[in-house]
C-alpha cells in the first residue's frame, strides 16, 4: 500500500485538482501540436477553468491537438502531462542554481576580492544544482504540478484572440 504523501491532501482539493488536470491536458495538447510543427514557438498556462496556448496555430489545429491529447490521456498515455519546456523545469533550475550559488558566497568576508575568490565554487556549485534540477524537474510535474489522469475533464469551448502577430487560444474545461 503507497504511503500518503504529506501534501497529498492539498493536491486532492477540488481547484488544485482542476489545475494540475488542465495543465497535464496543456502538456499533452503541446506534445501533440509539437510533433505537427517542430519549429513552432508554444506555451501554455493552466488555470482551474481550463488553459491559455500561444502559438501561430489554427483552431481547427488545436480543436484536434485537445482531442487527440484527451484521448490518448484517457487511454492510459498519462506521461503525456510531462512536458520537457514546463516552467516548473525552469523553476526548479532557477531555484537549485540560485540556492547553491549563494550557498558558496557563505562567510566569503566583506571583501570585493574574497567574494570574487569565490566565483568559481559559486559556478560549480551552481552547475551542480542544474544537473541535479534536471531529474527533479520532471518528478515535480509527474507528482505535484501536473496530473496525467484527466479523470471526467472535458472540453467545453476554444477561443481564439489576436493581438498584432500574437494569437492565444483559450481552452475552457469542466470535470
Amino acid at each position: 500500500m503507497d504511503t500518503p504523501q504529506p501534501y497529498q491532501g492539498v493536491l486532492d482539493s477540488d481547484m488544485v485538482s482542476r489545475i494540475r488536470r488542465n495543465h497535464g491536458l496543456e502538456h499533452a495538447t503541446l506534445h501533440m501540436l509539437s510533433r505537427q510543427f517542430p519549429n513552432q514557438a508554444l506555451a501554455g498556462y493552466s488555470y482551474p477553468g481550463g488553459f491559455w496556448l500561444v502559438g501561430n496555430v489554427s483552431t481547427e489545429t488545436v480543436q484536434l491537438a485537445v482531442e487527440e491529447a484527451l484521448q490518448r490521456m484517457l487511454n492510459g498515455e498519462h506521461n503525456l502531462a510531462v512536458h520537457p519546456g514546463c516552467g516548473t523545469n525552469y523553476l526548479t533550475s532557477g531555484v537549485l542554481a540560485g540556492l547553491a550559488g549563494g550557498l558558496a558566497m557563505l562567510g566569503a568576508g566583506k571583501r570585493v576580492r574574497d567574494r570574487l575568490e569565490r566565483l568559481p565554487l559559486a559556478f560549480a556549485l551552481a552547475t551542480l544544482g542544474i544537473i541535479v534540477s534536471q531529474p527533479l524537474g520532471r518528478i515535480l510535474q509527474e507528482r505535484v504540478t501536473t496530473d496525467g489522469v484527466p479523470g471526467g475533464l472535458h472540453v467545453i469551448e476554444i477561443m481564439r484572440y489576436e493581438q498584432g502577430r500574437l494569437v492565444l487560444h483559450r481552452v475552457r474545461t469542466r470535470g
